[in-house]
C-alpha cells in the first residue's frame, strides 16, 4: 500500500511573533501537511504555503521499502 504524499513549504509567525521559514511538512495534501504543523506549531499564523515540485523518494512513506534499504545498505557492509 503506497500512499501518495507530497512536500508541503510553510512560513509561519509563531505565537510568540517569530517567523520561521522553509519548513518542510509531508502530506497527502495541504490540508494535512497544515495539521502536521500545527500540531507543532500551536495557534501559528502562515503566511505562505506551497507545494514543493521536487518529487520526494517512491518508498519516503513506505515502510518496507526502508527496512529493505537498511538491509540492502547492511549486507553492502559486510562484503
Amino acid at each position: 500500500m503506497t500512499l501518495d504524499m507530497k512536500k508541503f513549504g510553510f512560513r509561519i509567525r509563531t505565537r510568540g511573533g517569530s517567523v520561521v521559514d522553509n519548513l518542510t511538512i509531508q502530506g497527502r495534501d495541504r490540508e494535512e501537511a497544515e495539521r502536521k504543523l500545527r500540531q507543532v506549531y500551536h495557534h501559528c499564523v502562515v503566511l505562505e504555503a506551497r507545494e514543493s515540485l521536487e518529487p520526494g523518494p517512491a518508498d519516503a512513506s513506505d515502510f518496507e521499502g526502508v527496512i529493505s534499504l537498511i538491509a540492502d545498505e547492511g549486507r553492502r557492509g559486510e562484503s
